[in-house]
Formats: structure tokens, sequence, C-alpha cells
């Protein structure tokens, strides 16, 4: 279809006025900006601002923005003459390769600098003087200067066509596109814009740049002209107008490129302007004797020249922002877009005094609900730039509460850099426009300092110091520093506590750091407040005393380390040198200011189990040589001191576990201290080892103790236990009297639970240090009775896991899982085959004992949900130790210390307790289908096989019809799921699986007299959910399996039975072909591979080729058309008439498309709504969709099937029959009579006239709009005139024939029918 000119012109630049033209009201919807009709980028809502921009329209498809073509305004101009012919042959300085030649990449079609597009992309030359060269050229000859930056700006687009003189001089703009449409190279999706290499990259900022410079270049008289901007400025929006996106793309970013530089040049007249106007005054308020006359002429006329210059530049403004922005700030493609706000934006920080107002902000308004992200961080970039200055953000008063809680949402974006910019933009709000932002605003602002991403956390931080601890420094000064810091430690108390948002001040000081950091180092300052006893005075109770420690804690190791906290941030992070360096310093700062203070501070708040746990860590981060460089040992003394006296004083395992790690830290043979540390440290465990040795000989000799004794044994062996973990205690020989007391709790059970789980544990660690010292030269002997240790723990942790006591039934488990891991085959890996003696296997009452435990305690319903009355804490804490029993039991499997088949115990409850434990049992089925696929499978049949026989014996035969049975075909599904990859690796397995399963399902005989079959039939139902998974050949193997062990299993009554569970296990190994899949061929030839980029868009533009009269099935479809860039008049969108005729014509020769019945298969529900937007609405229409949608993607999965060679022709007829009826019956029959339609359905469908077939009926009966799926129609009598013509018998006599005249282009009833487009040849 050709374009047509323009028979509607907007006004011309010339006869605009001297402002730039003011988009409509803010509040106005951006559709009424524009000119109406934008069928590509589709319109927004009338009312209102909408959530998100509809952007969901087909990028290429539907026509172009009316009101954008400018051809004829601005050659139509009042100042404007008409096109002169060349008054000579243009002969290029740089003579242009053949655009014509076929070649490979642009980089390879353009080898040599021989024009302006070369020169760029080579980028050898300053741009000034390429652009002073151009202009040369230009002065010599308009017309030729300018093809050339025409054919830079072409070539640019990736087209290889070239505008010639003729074509400039003869053809219209909308022409000349059209041409070049028809030459662009679509063989690739690609052009120069869209390539990420380093050369294009380069030429991008070169084509940009050139733009810039050659404004600047022509601004003081070439832009004048009334030639070059002009017909540069009509072009670009003619290209912007094409439904091809490179040419819509390039020129679109020339075009706000050189909007950009005219704003420029437009900011300079407007200084000029005002010079001049303060010169004329002053001038004009001399005296008479003192005024020149001359002079005031001058500036007169200087003035009128600056005015006639401003107004032009303004139209041509004008004329770019109605003919490109508008249209384009809501294109299909986000580049697009967000190339339109970006320049926008430029324009408002340049030119304020114009672009800054609610009619050009409200575009960037509206743009803040994209759908992409690209296009929300270019908004919100934009603004930032806006609100940065408080003379731009006092006039933004109103955009500022209009979308301020468009921006305050945009905090919780999906996209976590969005989020971030979005609170940067909020910040610079609370600087310069404090007012507008509510607490409300701020408190959905706060929480996100806990947000577990690094970026986003610390722009909250940001805004969270600038809104709450930003405080006047000069009255800090005035206070003293640690007066300063008292106050922000006090506000950062306050918002910590009160808020209540998080628990963990670690990530509030991560997310402050970056801005407060001087502030948070000031650790003198936080130790002398906490040392201070008028905190108490002050108000400050044992809250913010923890939370003030907390902060110092998590202070040092921020300096220290240098890493977020854990859960927060990209990982391990390789630092600088310089970022070394510092860490280091800061560490010398800290250790220097915390030695003397960490004693005072211990000794303080030693009664306080919270407060000491959080300083003992302080050791950690300590540079503890200063203890012997700097002379400080007398500080360790006392700290030491400090360690003994915490040891003694608690008893609570976090606190006992923080002592035993600062000893640990400080036990270091290398620093010159380490022997007063061991002698401390000796000196402590003397003292318990001495009390233990006492308390267990009194316990050995008497039966009972008293409250207090037991305590104190309890105390004296965990605080042994605890420093046993981290220290060796062999020296001390604990391992004899501590064995000694656990088989007397096993024997006698008359040692307290209290004083049970920390022998134990002294036991374990015991036998772990002496495999410690284990090396290649230990004797046989010793290793033979370190074993035989292991079997003795062993065994007495056999006999704690039936203790009536649950703790200690779950730490015997613990550390029988821990010990048998240690002791491992894995033990002898890496060289150290000389410990095989010391690998210990579980026996096999042990191993179920094991499984026992974990099908008593952690696959229980009644213990996981705990009673009514516990709290969510309590219930949370008491799943993670039950996760921790059975991470240990998984953990023996996936290292073979179990057989692979225990793991059936965990397997059968995975989808039960999936919730729970889903992430470690999927994890262990992974694992355990490395080890051995062979095993694995039948260890996943087990755990099938044990829930049905379980099922069976609950329940008896009617267990099938049961949830439970269908809570098992569920769990076989989940299992299949892991055989869908790497289906050849897992092809051996699959099949042994199926056999074993056959086996089973016939293994117990049916009951004499039964009619129900053997008791395990009912398993070939859940084996079915396996069969998807099989390759076809295995499919055949194993039905002729099933068919040899029914003829083996069965007797003769039997084997004529149909039970359901065979019936259905039948049915899921029989291929497809075995029901018509050679008809299904016929049906559809071939399956159509995905159509590349290119190829969609070619269709998508031959779809408005409304005037072809059939539809040409060949492999090359013709050239697609230009949408037209005139001017349209006729019916406004959303009129009767322009709906009626989009109804009733474009969408029916969409759906009429051989593509599109065929491409809708492959698209999800949502897409096709997309498809049909009218349509779909109506009720009903989406599941006649779904059932079209089925039956085609049935055919396309019959057609991958190759079809077996023994085949019934009688059974093929009645397939194709079936496929016949089903392609015309599911579309006709889903349509119930509507009042919009001819005759009802129910005449067609009962043939009352026996001279048309009931295809003809259906269609012949709907009004000619109907939104009857045409297209849907058309693809089902294909179908079926497809299957006749092979010579089916399903639909035989007249019908047949009658649909065979229907489907043949001769007799089309369509083709008869008033706007209905004609389907293509067979």
């Amino acid at each position: 279809m050709l374009l047509r000119k323009s028979s509607r012109v907007l006004d011309s630049p010339g006869s605009s006025s001297s402002s730039l033209v003011q988009p409509q009201g803010m509040w106005a919807s951006p559709s009424s900006s524009v000119a109406q009709g934008d069928a590509e980028m589709g319109s927004l809502p009338a009312s209102g601002v909408p959530d998100v921009l509809d952007l969901s329209s087909s990028e290429d498809g539907g026509g172009s923005d009316s009101g954008s073509d400018f051809e004829d305004t601005l050659w139509k101009g009042g100042k404007r003459g008409t096109r002169t012919p060349l008054s000579c042959t243009l002969t290029a300085k740089r003579p242009r390769k053949d655009a014509s030649r076929d070649g490979g990449s642009l980089a390879e079609r353009n080898q040599e600098p021989s024009n302006l597009f070369e020169v760029v992309r080579l980028a050898k030359s300053a741009m000034e003087s390429v652009v002073d060269d151009w202009l040369e050229s230009y002065k010599q000859n308009k017309e030729a200067g300018f093809l050339e930056l025409v054919n830079f700006f072409i070539r640019s687009c990736g087209c290889k066509g070239v505008v010639t003189p003729e074509m400039f001089r003869k053809q219209q703009n909308s022409e000349i596109i059209q041409q070049l449409t028809e030459q662009f190279d679509e063989d690739s999706a690609e052009y120069p814009l869209v390539l990420t290499t380093q050369p294009w990259r380069k030429f991008q900022v070169g084509f940009c740049e050139l733009v810039t410079v050659l404004v600047r270049r022509c601004q003081y008289s070439i832009i004048y002209d009334e030639y070059l901007m002009d017909t540069l400025i009509s072009l670009l929006t003619g290209l912007s107008d094409s439904q091809v996106r490179a040419f819509r793309h390039t020129s679109t970013l020339a075009a706000m490129k050189l909007m950009t530089a005219l704003v420029r040049v437009a900011l300079g007249v407007s200084l000029h302007k005002d010079n001049n106007q303060r010169q004329y005054e002053a001038e004009r308020n001399k005296g008479p004797s003192r005024r020149a006359t001359d002079k005031l002429e001058a500036l007169l006329e200087k003035r009128r020249e600056l005015q006639e210059q401003q107004e032009e530049i303004e139209n041509m403004m004008n004329a770019i922002f109605k003919g490109v922005f508008v249209h384009r700030y809501r294109d299909v493609v986000p580049e697009i877009r967000a190339i339109c706000i970006e320049e926008m934006g430029n324009w408002m920080q340049s030119y304020s005094a114009s672009f800054l107002t609610d009619s050009y902000l409200k575009y960037i308004g509206w743009t803040l609900h994209d759908k992409q992200r690209e296009v929300r961080l270019k908004c919100l970039k934009a603004l930032q730039g806006l609100y940065r200055s408080r003379e731009m953000a006092a006039r933004m008063e109103l955009f500022t509460s209009r979308f301020k809680g468009r921006m305050v949402s945009m905090v919780l974006d999906k996209e976590s850099d969005v989020g971030v910019e979005a609170i940067k933009l909020l910040t610079l709000i609370l600087q310069n426009m404090e007012e507008m932002l509510t607490d409300e605003d701020c408190e959905a602002i706060y929480p996100v300092v806990y947000a577990s991403n690094r970026a986003l956390a610390a722009a909250a931080g940001e805004f969270l110091y600038r809104k709450q601890f930003d405080l006047d420094w000069e009255a800090v000064k005035e206070k003293g520093r640690r007066g300063g810091s008292r106050d922000f430690f006090r506000l950062l108390l306050a918002f910590f506590i009160e808020s209540e948002l998080h628990e963990h001040a670690a990530y509030l000081v991560d997310s402050l750091w970056d801005c407060a950091a001087p502030l948070l180092k000031d650790w003198d300052g936080l130790t002398h407040l906490l040392l201070e006893e008028s905190l108490e005075e002050a108000g400050w109770g044992d809250q913010q005393e923890n939370a003030l420690i907390e902060i110092l804690v998590s202070s040092m190791r921020q300096a220290t380390e240098g890493k977020p906290p854990v859960g927060r941030g990209p990982g391990k992070k390789v630092l600088s040198a310089r970022e070394r360096k510092a860490l280091e310093d800061d560490r010398e700062k800290l250790t220097q200011y915390l030695i003397p203070l960490l004693p005072q501070l211990l000794a303080k708040f030693s009664a306080d189990a919270e407060k000491v746990v959080l300083l003992l860590a302080a050791p950690c981060y300590f540079n503890l040589s200063l203890y012997s460089s700097g002379r400080l040992e007398k500080y360790l003394e006392q700290l030491l001191a400090q360690l003994r006296e915490v040891v003694e004083k608690h008893t609570c395992q976090e606190v006992l576990e923080a002592a035993s790690q600062a000893l640990y830290v400080l036990c270091n043979p290398e620093f010159t201290f380490y022997s007063r540390v061991d002698l401390a440290r000796s000196c402590l465990v003397d003292a318990l080892t001495d009390k233990f040795q006492q308390e267990v000989a009194e316990l050995l000799q008497v039966s009972y103790l008293d409250e207090d004794e037991v305590y104190s044994m309890a105390a004296t062996l965990k605080r042994i236990s605890v420093l046993h973990n981290a220290h060796d205690l062999t020296p001390w020989q604990l391992y004899e009297p501590c064995s000694l007391l656990l088989q007397r709790a096993v024997d006698t059970g008359e040692v307290p639970k209290q004083v049970v789980i920390p022998i134990m544990t002294c036991v374990h660690f015991s036998i772990l240090w002496d495999l410690a010292h284990v090396s290649d030269t230990v004797p046989a002997q010793e290793l033979l009775a370190l074993k035989r240790k292991v079997a003795s723990f062993c065994s007495l942790c056999q006999s704690c896991l039936n203790d009536m006591d649950s703790s200690v039934r779950e730490q015997a488990f613990v550390l029988l899982s821990d010990l048998l891991l240690v002791f491992s085959p894995q033990l002898t890996r890496g060289e150290r085959e000389a410990l095989e003696l010391l690998v210990y296997r579980p026996e096999v009452a042990l191993q179920s004992q094991l499984a026992g435990f974990l099908m008593d305690h952690v696959f229980n319903h009644a213990e996981l949900v705990g009673s009514d009355e516990e709290d969510s804490e309590g219930k949370i804490e008491r799943l993670h130790q039950r996760r921790n029993l059975l991470a240990g039991f998984c953990k023996l499997i996936i290292y073979n210390v179990l057989e692979l088949s225990a793991a059936s115990d965990v397997f059968k409850h995975y989808a039960k307790f999936y919730k729970d434990y889903g992430d470690i049992i999927k994890e262990t089925l992974s694992r355990a289908r490395q080890i051995d696929r062979d095993e694995w499978a039948r260890t996943l049949l087990l755990s099938l096989q044990q829930l049905l026989t379980e099922l069976l014996l609950q329940q008896g035969p009617d267990a099938v019809y049961s949830k439970a049975f269908l809570e098992i075909r569920d769990l076989a599904r989940r299992f299949s799921m892991f055989f869908s990859l790497h289906q050849l690796h897992n092809r051996q397995a699959l099949v042994a699986l199926h056999k074993a399963g056959i086996k089973f399902a016939f293994q117990e005989p049916a009951p004499s007299g039964s009619e129900l079959g053997p008791l395990n039939l009912p398993f070939l139902e859940v084996l079915s959910e396996f069969s998807p998974r099989l390759l076809r050949p295995d499919k055949k193997l194993l039905l002729s399996y099933l068919e040899q062990t029914c003829q083996a299993r069965l007797s003769p009554q039997q084997r004529g039975k149909a039970w359901n569970p065979l019936l259905t296990y039948r049915r899921s190994l029989r291929s497809l072909d075995d029901m018509g899949s050679d008809a299904s061929r016929i049906a559809a030839p071939r399956p159509r591979r995905r159509p590349s980029a290119a190829a969609k868009r070619r269709r998508l533009d031959d779809s408005s080729q409304r005037g072809d009269s059939s539809l040409q099935l060949s492999s090359r479809l013709e050239t697609p058309t230009l949408t037209s860039t005139v001017l349209k008049r006729g019916h406004q969108p959303g009129s009767p008439a322009q709906l009626q005729e989009e109804e009733g014509s474009e969408l029916d020769f969409v759906q009429s498309q051989p593509w599109f019945s065929s491409q809708r298969s492959r698209e999800s529900p949502s897409q096709q709504q997309l498809r049909v937007p009218r349509s779909a609405s109506r009720p009903g229409l989406g599941s006649r969709m779904d059932r079209l949608s089925l039956m085609e993607e049935e055919e396309e999965m019959v057609i991958q099937e190759e079809s077996s060679d023994e085949e019934d022709p009688q059974g093929l007829d009645r397939v194709r029959g079936a496929l016949a009826g089903r392609a015309i019956g599911d579309v006709l029959r889903a349509y119930e009579p509507r009042p919009d339609w001819g005759r009802p359905l129910s005449h067609s469908l009962a043939g009352d006239d026996p001279n048309v077939s009931c295809v003809q009926w259906g269609v012949w009966g709907l009004a000619p709009h109907s939104p009857f799926p045409w297209g849907s129609l058309y693809l089902a009598v294909r179908t079926l005139a497809a299957l006749l013509a092979a010579g089916g018998a399903g639909l035989g006599g007249t019908e047949g024939t009658k649909a065979l005249a229907f489907a043949s282009p001769a007799a089309d009833p369509l083709a008869q029918l008033p706007g209905r487009p004609a389907p293509g040849p067979l």
C-alpha cells in the first residue's frame, strides 16, 4: 500500500507564537496531550494517571501516530520557499560504496572512510573538524551537503539504502522512507545503536557528539537559513514514526540530541536578549544630552533580530517536541522511552525558564509508572538533577505534591537499583523541600535500613542520617566532641529501640557507615559513655546499655573487617591496598582506645550475660601484638582475670562459648605473651578438673545427689565441655571418668540429665582431640584403642536414643551422627590410607534405630506443631532443632555412612513435609542421584512401596479412593520431575524402576473369589506418573514386559478383567502414534520453527496490506510497507465506526493468518488474551480459546512423534473422523446465539438445508462483524479437508464433499461475506 500525502497540516513554525508550545494541563491523561490514533503505542486512560503505562502492544503492529508528519508543515511555512532542483549533479568528496552489495555484518560492509558515516565510525578525526568539513561542502551546495547528512542518518540506522538526488527532488519524505524500508536489510535485527562491541559503542558516542557539534557550529547563521533545520527535522520526524525499530530508535535519538543542542542555543539567545534589554534600558534612562540615538536604534535592531531568532528556535523545538517526543515518550521500545525522558531532564536543567513547568513535568511523572527498569531509572535521575538545586525545587511544589506518593512507593521497587535512586531523590527533596515530606512518608523509608541489599540500605541510611542525626555542627563544637557524640548516640539509640524494626544493630551500623563513619568510630566517646555513672540519671536503662554495647562491637567489626554483616552484600570483596591500610589504621586506633578500658567494661557488666557476650567479642578485633609492643601487659593480666571470673560466675552456654573463644584468640603461640595466657588457662582448667574429680568420686559412691550437688556438678561439666571444644584438655585425662559416669547413667539411670548431656559432650571432644593427635607414625595399637573408644561411645549414645528425656535423645543423636561422619570412609581420603583401621561402619541395628528416631521425633506432626500455648519463637526454635537432626541424618546418607536405601524413610515424606524440610530433602535427592542412579531409583520406588503398603494395611482395598492415595500419586509425580533432565543418563534407572514396580504390583496374588485383582495392583497408577519421562522405545519395551507379567501372574479368568489401574498404566505406556499419528501428520505436515525477530517484524508489517486477495504460504513474505507518516482524517479512536472497522477487518484478518493459530498454541492464555483484546472480554471466549489451543497443542505433539508401521487402516479412519469432529465442533458448538449474529447456530448444526454443509451454515449464520474466531475456524476446516483428502471416513458422503468444497479457494464461503479476508490456497 503506497503512502498518501498529508491532507492535514499542523501550524507552520513560522506562524507559531514566540513561546514554546505548552502541553495541556498537568492532570490530563497522556492521550490528551498527543494526537489521537496511536495504535502502536496505545493510549493511556482518559482520567487520572495510570499506575503503569500500557505498553503491551506489539512493537511493530498497528498504525502510526496521527499528527506526527511534519513534511508539509515545514515546507509550507510562511517564510519557506519551494524546493529548487539541484543545479548540478551530486559529486561527493568521499565516493560512496555500493550500498546494495551483499555482505555479512555492518562492519564488513563499511571498510573505507568514504563518507560521513565512515568518518564517524572510525573516530580518527576530531568531531569539530569533521563538522567543519561538512559545513564547507554544505555552503558550496546545500542539497548535496544535506544529502550527505541524510545518508549519514540512514546508514546509522543500519539501512543499506541511499537517498539519491532524484529521490530527494521528486518524492515526499514518506515516499522516501517507504523506499528505504523496502531496501532495509532485515537479515539481522541488529543495528548500530544496539550493538555492544567497543567500536560501535564509540560510534554511538560520536553519533550524539556530531549532532551536538553541528548545532553549536551553526548556531549563529546556518540554523536560520530556513533549509537545513527545517528539512532535517521533517526527515527525523518521519523516520521516528516508522514501524521499523532501527529507523524509529536512531531518529528519535538524533531528534532528542538535536533538541538538547537547540535548547542550549535558545538559552544563549535568551541571555543575549536579556543583556540587550538591560543595555537598552540603561541607555534610555540616560539624560537627553548623554543619550546616544544611534546606539538605541542599534540596540532595538539587535533586539528585533534576537526576537526573530528566538521565535525560529522555539518553532524548531515545538516541531521536535510535538512531532517526536509526544509520540515516542511512550514508544513500545523501552530504550526509546528512556532517551526521551533523559533528554527532557537535560532540557529542564539547561533552560528551566521555559521547560521547568508542570506542563512538561507531567511527562516525567507519568513515566514513573513505566514497567521497564531503565525507563524508571532515567525518570528518577532526571528528577534528581532538578531537585539538587533549591531554586528549581521551589518551582516544583505542585509536581512534588502530585507525584510524591509514587516516588515514596518506588523505594520498595522490585529492582533494587531503582529503589536506591528513589531514596536518593527523596533525600534531595528532604534537603531542599523538607516540608514536603511528612512523618508518614519518612517512616516508609526507615525500615529499608535493614534491607538485605547493601546499596539500598546505605541509601536509606543516608536519608535517616539527614532526617534524624544531621546535627547543627556549630552547636556541637560549642559542646565539645563528646557532647556531640553523646547527642548522636542518644538519637541513634532512640531510633533503634523505639522503632522496634530489628533486633541486630549490626545492620543499622552498616547502613549508616558511609555517611556517619566518623561518629560511629568514636570508640573513646562510646566507652566513656558506657563507663559513666550518670547513665541511670539520664534515663538510660538496661535496654539502652545493651544496644549501645552492640553498636560499639558492630562498629569495631565494621572498621576492622570492612565487610557487611551476614546476609547482606555480594560476598567476599577484594580490598585494595589503600582500603587494607585504612582497616589496619582503624584496628590500631580501636586497640589503643579499648585495651585499657575493656577490663573495666567487663568488671562493670560482668553480672549481665548479654552484655558480657558482646564485650568478649572485642579481642577478636584487636591488634593483640600491642599488648607486648606497647608494654600493656598489665591490662592483659586484668583481662585474663576478668575472663576467669566470667567463666566461674556464669553457666550460660553463650557466655561460656564467648569466653572460650576470647581465650583461644589470646592463646596464640606466635605472641610473646603466650606463656602468660597459657598459664592462666592451665590454672582455670586445674581448678575445674579438681572440682570435677571430687564430684565424680562422690557420685560413684552414693546413689543420690541433692539439688545443689547436681547443679554444681552440671555447671562444672558444662564449663569443661565448652572449654574442651576450643582447647586441648587431653593432659587432664577426662575421658576415663566421663565414660564411667556415662556408662553408669546408661546402666542405672541414676545420673541426672543435667549431668548426662555435658558428659556426652566431653567424651565426644576427647575422642576428636585424640584423632587430632594421630599421625602417620602412630602404632596400630593406639589406632585400635581409639577405635574401641569410638565403638564404646557409639554404643552408649545408641542406648541414650531411648532415654526418657528428649534433650538427652537429641544430644545423643547429634553426637552420634557427627562421630559417624568423622570416622566414615572419608577419613582415608587425601593420602591417609594409614587411618583405615579407624573407619567405623555402623551396624544395621544402629542404622534402623537412627531412622526410627527420625520417624518419631522429626517426621511427627504432633511434636512439630507443639502446644497452642507455645509462642511462635519457641515453635521456630523447635523446627530449627529438627531441621538440624534431619540434616545430620542426610549427611550420613550422602557420605556413604548409611546405605542409600535408608533414605527411603526420608524421601517418602518429601511432599507431606515439604514446607518444613523440602529444601533439605530436595538437596539430598539430588546428591543421592549423583552417587548411584540405579540405587537411587530403587530407593524412590521403595519409598512409594512403603507408603502404599502402609495405606493398604490401614484402609484395605478401598484406600485407592482416599486422599492419602492421591498424595502418594502426587509424591510420585514430584519424584518423576527428577528424571526430566538428562533423560539418556536416567534411562536405565527409569526402566529398572518401572520393571520393579510392575513386579511389585503383581507380587501379591488376589484373594480367592475377589474381583479387585492383586493386592498391590493400585501401585500401577502410582507408577504411571513416571511414564511421561520414558523414551518411546522404552515404552514399547515396558508394555511388552507388562503383558508378559500379566500372562505369567494372572489366571486365564483374570486376564480379561478391565481393572482401572492396569488400564491407566497401559494408556500411559502407549505412544500417541498408536492412536493415529499418521493422520495428525497429514493434518500438519511439519512443525513450524520458531520465527526469528526479523521474520516476526515482516509478518506484522504485512498485516497492514489489506488489499491482498489471498495469503501466500511461501517461506519468504513480501517486503513490509512503511507506516504512513502523513496526517489522517476520519473517525477519532473510540468512535463506533472505527471500532466496527477494527473488529470486522483488522482483527479478523490477523486471525485468519495461517501462522496465527499455530503460534497461539505455543502461547500462554494471558498472551492469547492480548492477541484478541476485544473478543477475549466476552463471556466464555477464554474457555473456547483454551479448548482450541489444547486441540492444536495435541496435534503438534503428535506431529513430532514417528508413526508405527503396524497400524489398522480402519483405526486410522476412526482417528481421522474423531479429529475432524473435534476440529469443527470445538469451534462451532462453543458459540451460543448472540443478538448481533444472524441465524442461530442451532439451525446450522441441525442441517435444515440439505444443500448446505454444516460448516457453511455456521459461517453464513453470522453477522459480518461478529466476534467469531474466523482464523481458528479456517484452520479447523483446513485440517478437516486434509484428513478427508487422505482417505478418512470419519465424515463421509455429502458432509465430506461439502467440507472439501468449503476449504477450496473457488468455493470459499468466507469470501462471500462482506469484510471477510480470503484464505489462501491449501
